[in-house]
Parts: structure tokens; C-alpha cells; sequence
């Protein structure tokens, strides 16, 4: 029954509502006068209550009591009732005893004004659970919007796995045939694997393992040995412990800076130097690389921007980042807390 009920939009539930409210009025007036008087003062009193229940709801509600001014709500109210009691009684007695009729002795007084407007404050009583009911109704229809919403981003999300998830596998299969004929290509598709799962699985965390962050390092250093093409002597001390906690990509624009910066193509070994060390408070990264000759003074990229930016947000003064050149040697350290 629910099911049938929730097809119907709002706006047909009221269509139906003031349908069964004009049909019950009909049926009453019809056996005090013909149907077509019925008929039309049927439709003529639920006009009036329309307007009572209508105005109430989109007009003072919204604009007075749901503003805090009670006191001028419950103003309007009455004024509300008292004016349509008026009109609808004048009106009324105005067509059945000069139109239809025609009673000259029938005169209009205020007992018919009041009768008038008792009954629209009945009515407007009484369009309280008018009102609850679609409230009711338009809340569940927009928790259904809502679950729908959630259910298209759930498939959305799935379809996002999957995608990745059958590259993954290709990739799988491709190393395992690049093992069997070339075991150095294969060790490159496996870290590119690695490195794509990290940007997949782990970039969006808000917190990654240390070990995580180092392994997607090494995984970047191993194919970026590869692209340069130029004898690189790599020292990376690691002293650190791997459990501990911190946000992901943060390191990984120092090395980036190194091989994009720090590689001299005309020398047959370039010194590189990383370390990485962390304490009960603190973790210290520190990337070393000789300047080439050739190059002019390093400046502060988009990505050293970007970190010290992120840095600011994360950790305010608490994070300390020094870069700088001397001697034809570019350092580049980074400390920041732990707890």
C-alpha cells in the first residue's frame, strides 16, 4: 500500500485530497438542493478552504512563524479567517438569495459572519495534518532522492574500482610474460603496478603508513633511473619506523626536484644523496643533489609552493622547511611532528 501511495507525487495527493473534500461536500448539499447547486457550492466552499489552508502554509508560515514573529502570526491568522469568513458567507448568501432565489427578505447580518468564519477556523484547524501530511510526504521523497543519490554513487564507485581493478590484472599478466622473456621489464611493471595502486588506494587517505610512503619513493626512484638514462650514485639512509603515521605525498616533491633538477646529462655519475630518520617527536627528510654546472640558480617551483602551502595547513608553524644551494650543492630538508 506504501508502494502505491509513494507513485503519487505531492502535487497529485493534494489534487486528490481537495477531489474527496469537493466530493463529501457535494453529497451533503445535495439533498437540500438540486445537484447543481450542489455542485457549485461544493467547488465555491473548497475554493475558501483552499485559500485558508494555502495562504497559511506558503505565505504566514514561512514569512512570520517560522521567522520567530508568533505574535504577528497569530495576528494575521485571524485576520486571515475573519476576512475569508466574510467574503465566503457574503458571497453565499449573496447567490442563493438574490441569484438563484431571488429573496429580497433574506437580509445578510453577523450571525452568518460568524458562522462563516467558526467554520474557517475549523478549517484551519483542521489543516494541520493537511500540512504534517505533506511534510510528511516531501520529506520521504526527498529521503528517497537521497538514497537514490547514494546508490548512484555507490555504482559510480564501483565502476571506478573495477576499471582499475581489470588494469591491475592486465598488468599482472603482462609481467608475468615479461618474467618469463625479460625479468628487468618485469621488475618495471611491477613498480609501476605499485605506484598506480598507491595513487588508486592511498592518495586519498588522509593518513598513510610511513613504510607505504618510502616503498612508493623507491618505486619512483626505479623507473625514474630508467627515464634518466645517466649514471646515478643514490645513497637513501632510512632509520625510521614504518607504523608510524603521516599524510601522503609529502616526501616525494623533493625527489621529484632532484631528477628534475639535480641531473647533470654531461656526467657520467650523478651523487645523490637521501635520508630519512624519525624520532618519538619528529620526522626529518633531507634530500642532497649536486647542482649542474649549467644550470642557473635553482628557484622555488610550483611544487615546493604547493608543499609549503599544504605544510601550512597540516601543521601551522610546527613544520620546518629549509631549501636552499651553497657551494654547487642543493639541500632540501623537512622536520615535522609526529604527535
Amino acid at each position: 500500500m506504501e508502494r502505491v501511495i509513494f507513485n503519487f507525487s505531492i502535487r497529485q495527493l493534494q489534487w486528490l485530497g481537495w477531489g474527496l473534500i469537493c466530493i463529501f461536500l457535494f453529497t451533503s448539499l445535495l439533498s437540500m438542493d438540486g445537484w447543481q447547486q450542489a455542485a457549485f457550492f461544493s467547488l465555491y466552499y473548497t475554493g475558501f478552504y483552499a485559500i485558508v489552508i494555502y495562504t497559511d502554509l506558503l505565505v504566514l508560515q514561512p514569512r512570520l512563524y517560522r521567522q520567530g514573529k508568533k505574535l504577528l502570526y497569530v495576528l494575521c491568522v485571524i485576520c486571515l479567517i475573519i476576512i475569508t469568513g466574510c467574503i465566503r458567507s457574503y458571497g453565499s448568501w449573496y447567490i442563493y438569495n438574490r441569484i438563484i432565489y431571488n429573496k429580497p427578505e433574506e437580509i445578510y447580518n453577523s450571525d452568518m459572519i460568524i458562522s462563516s468564519s467558526m467554520g474557517m477556523t475549523i478549517v484551519y484547524f483542521l489543516g494541520f495534518p493537511i500540512r504534517m501530511t505533506m511534510a510528511y510526504f516531501k520529506l520521504r521523497k526527498q529521503t528517497a532522492a537521497l538514497l537514490l543519490e547514494k546508490s548512484q554513487a555507490e555504482l559510480n564507485l564501483l565502476k571506478s574500482k573495477v576499471q582499475p581493478h581489470f588494469l591491475f590484472n592486465t598488468l599482472n599478466n603482462i609481467y608475468y610474460e615479461a618474467y618469463l622473456e625479460a625479468p628487468r621489464t618485469a621488475l618495471l611493471i611491477e613498480r609501476l603496478a605499485e605506484m598506480m595502486r598507491y595513487f588508486m588506494e592511498e592518495s586519498p587517505r588522509e593518513k598513510v603508513m610511513l613504510e607505504t610512503e618510502v616503498r612508493f619513493i623507491e618505486n619512483y626512484i626505479g623507473l625514474e633511473r630508467i627515464r634518466v638514462r645517466h649514471g646515478i650514485q643514490l645513497d637513501f639512509h632510512q632509520q625510521y619506523d614504518g607504523q608510524l603515521m603521516i599524510p601522503p605525498m609529502l616526501l616525494i616533491t623533493f625527489v621529484e626536484n632532484i631528477f628534475k633538477h639535480g641531473i647533470d646529462k654531461c656526467a657520467d655519475e650523478n651523487k645523490i644523496s637521501i635520508s630519512l630518520t624519525t624520532d618519538s617527536e619528529h620526522l626529518l627528510f633531507e634530500a642532497v643533489n649536486h647542482i649542474p654546472d649549467y644550470q642557473s640558480p635553482v628557484k622555488a617551483g610550483l611544487g615546493l609552493k604547493n608543499l609549503t602551502h599544504r605544510l601550512d595547513i597540516l601543521y601551522g608553524h610546527r613544520a620546518q622547511l629549509v631549501c636552499g644551494s651553497k657551494d654547487g650543492i642543493y639541500t632540501a630538508s623537512l622536520k615535522i611532528p609526529l604527535v
